[in-house]
């Protein structure tokens, strides 16, 4: 949880952000404009969360390797800010994309990129670096795929990894996605996209491939609001075993216990598996006691 101190800047700092977006809630341009002016944006850290790093150094046993052979695996952060996370992902040795909903996030990114790539150390000299590619879209459409995987490639695409915790935006989803302290993905979404969302992460991760979600806030009670929407884990428990479904929630708003426990039994078709749970011993100040780290792969 925030400090005092911390409580107060998040205060200051969300009511300019809501000055920002008043009346202008259903325009896009309103969160590209942030950028453009990129003055104000106190959700951006400047730094990879540490949790991600932890997991690319120590946990390989659970996301594999970054090559298949010969061949790079392709990781995808879905709004990637300017980028932190996938020159991380390349210093490993995977080919890096990062989506974004900002066409100047995504010049932040290219600029952050040229003038800080070296600051990542290459983790295997003799396996290199990755590629890091920023591309324009919504997360939600398929047009961005085309220019990762190209058309030819349709029927092949899908990511090897997947990252959600996140500094960006889709702003044809959610124009008001922003936390003043931190932002992640999911929880910058309304809930009602999150069936839309689990399908989507379903469909975007390849037959091996590894989903690795940083879970936060996970100590905020549904009943406040959003955004960030409070996401305790039984939220990805429910929606990643039964992407595409609505989620059935008490009187507080959190995930029944009655169907959670029929989601674990009976998942659908294009249900995810957590294969591992836990608190990470590093991760951002803000969720610092409270984060998880969880990381799913497809049913065999």
């Amino acid at each position: 949880m925030p400090s005092q101190r911390g409580s107060i800047a998040l205060f200051d700092a969300r009511a300019k952000l809501l000055a920002h977006f008043k009346g202008r809630e259903n325009q896009p341009s309103a969160w590209d404009d942030l950028w453009k002016e990129n003055e104000f944006i106190p959700w951006d850290k400047g730094i990879p969360n540490p949790a991600l790093v932890d997991v690319l150094n120590d946990r390989t046993d659970l996301i594999g390797d970054p090559t298949n052979g010969e061949k790079r695996k392709k990781a995808l952060v879905p709004g990637c800010g300017k980028g932190y996370d996938c020159l991380l992902l390349a210093s490993h040795g995977y080919d890096a994309y990062g989506l974004e909903g900002s066409s100047h996030a995504i010049g932040e990114a290219e600029k952050w990129k040229a003038d800080h790539e070296k600051d990542y150390e290459v983790k295997d000299a003799t396996l290199g670096k990755g590629q890091v590619k920023f591309v324009y879209g919504d997360f939600f459409d398929d047009d961005w795929l085309k220019k990762i995987f190209g058309l030819e490639n349709q029927d092949q695409s899908g990511f090897d990894l997947v990252y959600d915790y996140t500094v960006g935006c889709f702003p044809t989803l959610s124009t008001r996605c922003f936390d003043a302290d931190d932002l992640q993905f999911l929880s910058a979404l309304p809930p009602e996209t999150r069936p839309t969302w689990a399908m989507r992460m379903s469909n975007l991760l390849n037959k091996t491939g590894r989903l690795v979600c940083i879970e936060f806030p996970t100590y905020k009670e549904p009943s406040t609001g959003g955004p960030p929407w409070g996401l305790p884990p039984e939220v990805y428990e429910a929606h990643l075993m039964r992407p595409g479904e609505e989620v059935m929630n008490d009187a507080e708003g959190y995930v029944s216990k009655e169907y959670l426990e029929q989601v674990r039994q009976r998942p659908n078709e294009k249900g995810l598996i957590r294969i591992a749970h836990w608190q990470p011993a590093r991760t951002h100040e803000i969720g610092k006691g409270t984060d998880w780290v969880a990381v799913w792969k497809h049913r065999e």
